[in-house]
């Protein structure tokens, strides 16, 4: 690591709205302060946290420059230039934690090639809550992102997930986009063997937080409203 160079800190941001006070630890508002400027998806909900936190902040002085899944890793080179010449840049995430499910990977990846320090800060990710909650195994675990649109192809990978989870005694975590959410419940319930075990994390640390873990066939008789709220989907099977 090059003392010379600027720092990036990995400041998680709130899973649900107005949980700032609950979930956002206090090192996340230094790591804030110390910032220069910050790279994330969506400027308008970005200035919305950082305001959220009361920290004293003109936010009209702050610099954010666009990183999202369109973001290259030649946009990444150009993005820690100001990090060579001493600046610190905070990655801030839409929800969560950069890094995990999220486009600061990118960039993380080629700070390590030119020598900057990357600092992530704890926080709230919904991936690593929903696995806490639900009962599976800890030890062995893996994120799958999101499943296929198609109803087959989306069928298909379950059954795939279900058969790499007995297999190798592995949780299998998965997620789609909420207005979907539904429907994926539906093709889980329909698709996966009676004995394999679901769990479903509504809404996590928000007001409608929910996390069940039955069998499949517990879970036929007793389906919940997800109501296009996030999820977390994870499988166990035997």
């Amino acid at each position: 690591m090059n003392d010379s160079f600027g720092k990036i800190y990995l400041i998680p941001s709130v899973i649900s709205d107005n949980t700032q006070d609950s979930v956002i630890p206090p090192h996340v508002k230094t790591a804030i302060k110390a910032c220069n400027s910050f790279l994330v998806e969506n400027v308008r909900t970005a200035r919305r946290f950082i305001s959220s936190l009361k920290l004293g902040l003109t936010i009209e002085s702050l610099e954010f420059e666009i990183l999202d899944k369109k973001t290259t890793f030649e946009d990444c080179v150009d993005l820690i230039q100001p990090i060579l010449s001493g600046k610190t840049v905070g990655v801030l995430s839409e929800s969560g934690c950069p890094g995990i499910a999220d486009p600061g990977a990118k960039l993380v990846h080629i700070a390590h090639q030119f020598g900057i320090r990357s600092i992530p800060i704890v926080g709230p990710s919904s991936i690593l809550l929903a696995l806490m909650a639900s009962g599976f195994n800890g030890q062995s675990f893996a994120f799958h992102g999101y499943l296929p649109i198609d109803k087959k192809q989306r069928q298909q990978r379950i059954r795939e997930l279900e058969r790499e989870s007995k297999e190798k005694n592995q949780t299998q975590i998965f997620m789609d986009t909420p207005y979907r959410n539904e429907a994926l419940l539906a093709d889980v319930i329909k698709t996966a063997r009676q004995d394999t075990f679901l769990c479903v994390a509504r809404d996590i640390t928000g007001e409608k937080e929910l996390i069940l873990t039955k069998s499949i066939s517990k879970w036929k008789p007793n389906m919940i409203a997800l109501k296009k709220m996030p999820t977390i989907f994870l499988i166990l099977a035997n």
